[in-house]
């Protein structure tokens, strides 16, 4: 009887085990991150088998295996220096240049450039004031009209500027031949064109107003003439009522015979 007790405990142990138990995986995973650019990803792995046998011959065996996977990622996170522009210097107060400098930073490269570049009114305003310096005061004003709005500027003053030694209304005849030489050529063009459109339309509205004029006097003088053929043929009818008519008194005899 106590055999058989303790043979029915070690089978419901038996049998509680085996229902209750389950493999058995070690999930062991660590990450390591150096800001260097190295990247180790470590996971441990093994394997572990235990068997037990108990008193009546019943054997138990668990067995649990652990796979290892280790990654290593040695990509750089660390962006490029930055690129710097290149500096520029006139060197001097009396240059007439002017620097332009810039630079493009990615991810993966970094690109700058520069370059000056010749500011030429400055230029013209310097060789104006030499020459008025040396009294050449024609040749002074001269180059400082190859400024378009200079040109401009002098049209309108009335005061055109020099065409190959002539000034005055000499000049302004030139420009006017040889309009395509002009600095302001395109403005001088777009400025001729809507001076003609105004000019036409100034125009229709006086030849309309003239024609309207015309067709008012036209009417103004046939009313006229109207009134007065009216005003004779009321008078010519007067004067008709006015005539005196004589009848003989005298019986006449007409025979019937």
């Amino acid at each position: 009887m106590k055999f058989t007790l303790t043979n029915l405990v070690l089978l419901l142990m038996l049998i509680t085990m085996v229902v209750i138990s389950r493999p058995l995986m070690a999930d062991d995973t660590n990450t390591q991150t150096n800001t260097s650019g190295s990247n180790t990803n470590i996971t441990g792995g093994y394997e572990s088998t235990s068997e037990t046998t108990y008193a009546d011959g019943s054997t138990n065996t668990t067995t649990t295996n652990n796979d290892s996977t280790s990654t290593t990622n040695n990509k750089s996170t660390v962006p490029p220096p930055s690129a710097n522009s290149p500096s520029y210097s006139s060197m001097s107060q009396d240059v007439c240049s002017m620097g332009v400098s810039g630079s493009v930073t990615t991810g993966l490269v970094g690109i700058s450039g520069g370059k000056h570049f010749v500011d030429e009114n400055c230029e013209r305003i310097k060789l104006a004031k030499v020459l008025q310096d040396f009294g050449m005061k024609v040749a002074s004003v001269a180059i400082l009209c190859q400024d378009r709005r200079v040109f401009e500027a002098m049209n309108s003053a009335g005061t055109p500027c020099p065409f190959q030694g002539k000034i005055g209304k000499d000049a302004q005849a030139m420009w006017e031949k040889y309009s395509e030489l002009r600095p302001d050529y395109e403005n001088h063009v777009e400025r001729t064109k809507i001076i003609e459109n105004i000019d036409a339309e100034i125009l229709a509205q006086q030849l309309k107003a003239e024609e309207e004029e015309a067709a008012r006097i036209a009417a103004e003088e046939a009313k006229k003439a109207e009134e007065e053929a009216l005003k004779k043929a009321e008078e010519e009818a007067k004067l008709n009522e006015e005539v005196i008519i004589i009848i003989d008194s005298d019986p006449i005899v007409i025979d019937r015979d």
